[in-house]
C-alpha cells in the first residue's frame, strides 16, 4: 500500500471516522465514560460529526475520546496518514519531516508522533512472555560521539549514557525498556517479567545474566572480548541487531532523545519489529532462507488503532506532553 491507494481507500472524513469505529468499538459502540454499550447518535445540520450520546450516564463522545487523539482539531485523515507513515518507515520520522508531509506545523507533529508512539505502547504487564531461545543483551544510547573534536570519549559502561536492556525471542518479539544499571538487582525482575522460565537464555558474559541463567532452562554465552561471536547456534547477534536499529534511529532521523520520552521511542521501534513475520525467500545460491518481513500496511494500522483506548496525552503548563 502507498499513500495513492491509502487515499483511494479513506477518500473523505467519514471512511476515516467509520474505519477509527470500526477497530476501537469491534464489539460494539462503548462509552468510554461509564462502559456503557447503548448510545444514540447526535444529529444536527452544523454539529460535530460523529457525535454520540450515552443513554446510561448522558455524557457525550466520539470515536477519539479518551485516546492519545481526545480532543483533537485535525482532521482524521491527517491522524491516519501519520501513522501510516510512522508504521512504514523503517526508522522513523523526525517531526519535521512529518509536519512537512502531514501538513502541520512542527510542533503540532511532535505531540502527534508521540501520541502514535503512547498507542505503541504494549503495556508490558499484558504481554506473553517471551519462549524458546530468547536473546538478552543491553544497549548505552546518548552522550557526546565516541570521538570529539581530538578527544576520545567512552563507550557503553562506566559512562553516563542511558542503558537499554534487550529481550528478544528469536525470529519471534522483542521487549525493552530503560534500565539504570546491568547490575544484577536491575535486571533480574525485567528478565523474570519478559520471559517465561522454560525458555533457553542466550547472552554474552555479563557477570548478572550467568546468574540469572542459573533460573531458566539452559544458559549459553559467547565471549566477545575475545571475538567469539557465535558457537554454532550459540549467539545474541538477533538482540544486538535490535540495538544497532536503535542506534541508527537515535544518530540518523531523531539526534537526541531525552530520558523522559526515550521510553515512547522504544515503544515504537519495538512495534515495527514486532509486527513482522518470516518468510522464507530463495537466495542466489539456490539456499532457503528465512527472513522477517513486515506485515501490511492495514494489519498494522488496526493493530496500533485497537490498543489506543483509555491512552491519553495532554499538553503541559511549558509546552511538553503529560501522559495520562
Amino acid at each position: 500500500m502507498n499513500i495513492d491507494t491509502l487515499r483511494e481507500s479513506f477518500p473523505d472524513e467519514q471512511a476515516c471516522r467509520e474505519f477509527f469505529e470500526s477497530v476501537l468499538w469491534k464489539h460494539g459502540r462503548c462509552c468510554p465514560h461509564c462502559q456503557g454499550m447503548k448510545s444514540y447518535l447526535i444529529k444536527r445540520r452544523n454539529g460535530k460529526k460523529g457525535l454520540y450520546e450515552c443513554a446510561q450516564c448522558k455524557r457525550q463522545f466520539t470515536v477519539t475520546c479518551k485516546t492519545p487523539m481526545h480532543s483533537t482539531k485535525l482532521a482524521l485523515w491527517k491522524w491516519l496518514l501519520a501513522m501510516f507513515l510512522i508504521v512504514q518507515s523503517s526508522k522513523g520520522i523526525s517531526s519535521i519531516c512529518l509536519g512537512k508531509w502531514v501538513g502541520i506545523s512542527q510542533k503540532s507533529a511532535w505531540k502527534i508522533g508521540h501520541a502514535i508512539r503512547q498507542m505503541m505502547d504494549p503495556g508490558g504487564e499484558l504481554l506473553p512472555a517471551l519462549s524458546g531461545i530468547v536473546e538478552l543483551d543491553e544497549k548505552y544510547v546518548g552522550g557526546k560521539p565516541r570521538y570529539h573534536k581530538g578527544v576520545v570519549n567512552a563507550r557503553g559502561k562506566g559512562t553516563k549514557k542511558q542503558g537499554i536492556f534487550i529481550a528478544v525471542e528469536r525470529y519471534g518479539p522483542v521487549r525493552t525498556t530503560k534500565i539504570g544499571s546491568d547490575s544484577i538487582d536491575q535486571l533480574t525482575p525485567l528478565v523474570h517479567r519478559f520471559v517465561h522460565k522454560d525458555a533457553h537464555l542466550m547472552t554474552d558474559q555479563l557477570q548478572s545474566y550467568k546468574c540469572i541463567g542459573l533460573q531458566y532452562a539452559s544458559h549459553q554465552s559467547v565471549n566477545h572480548s575475545i571475538k567469539e561471536y557465535v558457537r554454532g547456534e550459540v549467539h545474541n547477534n538477533t538482540a544486538e541487531s535490535f540495538g544497532a536499529i536503535v542506534e541508527r534511529v537515535k544518530q540518523g532521523v531523531f539526534h537526541f532523545w531525552s530520558p523522559k520520552h526515550l521510553g515512547r521511542y522504544l515503544h515504537e521501534m519495538a512495534f515495527r519489529w514486532n509486527h513482522r513475520e518470516p518468510e522464507l525467500k530463495r537466495t542466489r545460491k539456490g539456499d532457503l532462507k528465512l527472513v522477517m518481513k513486515p506485515m501490511p500496511a492495514m494489519t498494522m494500522l488496526r493493530s496500533l488503532l485497537s490498543a489506543a483506548a483509555g491512552k491519553q496525552i495532554r499538553r503541559s503548563a511549558s509546552g511538553g506532553i503529560i501522559c495520562l
